[in-house]
């Protein structure tokens, strides 16, 4: 039988037009698991806490231990600080040391500012 008379029939025996089926249906996990992490939100997550952990390597043991990075949002790293006169400190000396050894270790797309709060 004819393919084009075949969907001409099935068709009409549906009711429906006949979709065409994409000759290669099958994909690897590798190409479709980053669309499925970005299309969930996860990439940014994984990130998140990939600079959860470098975060005591890179501002320091003393530093580390009074402040906590809480959330990565569109490029912005919020970090929690405990004292107001760290919070001082970071801000207006340590900031853009910071800033640029995040940038160098997870690069500028990840990384383009850091928010300091006191809580």
């Amino acid at each position: 039988m004819n393919p084009s008379l075949r969907a001409h029939v099935i068709s009409e025996w549906r009711g429906l037009p006949e979709k065409p089926m994409p000759g290669n249906r099958w994909a690897a996990s590798a190409d479709l698991l980053p669309k499925l992490m970005q299309r969930l939100g996860l990439k940014e997550r994984l990130h998140e806490i990939e600079v959860q952990e470098a975060w005591s390597k890179i501002v320091g043991d003393f530093i580390a231990a009074h402040s906590s990075p809480v959330a990565l949002r569109e490029g912005i790293l919020y970090v929690r600080v405990l004292q107001p006169a760290l919070h001082y400190e970071l801000e207006q000396v340590a900031k853009i040391d910071i800033v640029r050894k995040l940038k160098q270790r997870f690069g500028g797309k990840i990384i383009r500012d850091v928010r300091f709060r006191v809580g």
